[in-house]
């Protein structure tokens, strides 16, 4: 199935694994909870064992460097889209509140980011994210 829009994530290529996928955890849960219409019905094993409901259509995570995160921020405030950031000065809070304390302390451009996700139409996410590889 071809979707008209597009989930995407982008993560700093040099962080290490496990902030790879913190990163992409709380990305996820940023653009899940902008749209809770990206959300699907609960699932159902044959034993009618029911399990939590997950995202509608692929999520798909890219990898690049500090400047090709600046350059997508840039170019998806350039279009007024939205989008959720994670900065490298989070992996040292422990709670929301400091979390969002930390990114507003920061000036936009100076943001240290290492992550970014947004869903929009697909060739606005392919333009802001234009430069980037899928993560292997």
């Amino acid at each position: 199935m071809r979707f008209d829009t597009k989930i995407a994530l982008a993560v700093h290529q040099d962080l290490a694994v496990w902030q790879k996928l913190n990163v992409a955890a709380f990305l996820t849960s940023a653009i899940v909870g902008a749209d809770r219409g990206l959300i699907g019905e609960p699932y159902r094993d044959a034993s009618g064992i029911p399990y939590l409901a997950m995202s509608r259509q692929p999520i798909l995570v890219f990898t690049g460097t500090s400047e090709d995160l600046k350059a997508a921020h840039r170019r998806a405030l350039e279009r007024n889209e939205r989008i959720a950031i994670y900065t490298r000065e989070l992996f040292a809070t422990g709670h929301d509140e400091a979390n969002r304390a930390a990114v507003a302390a920061v000036a936009t451009d100076a943001l240290d980011l290492v992550g970014l996700a947004l869903h929009a139409e697909r060739k606005i996410v392919d333009k802001i994210l234009k430069g980037m590889a899928l993560h292997p």
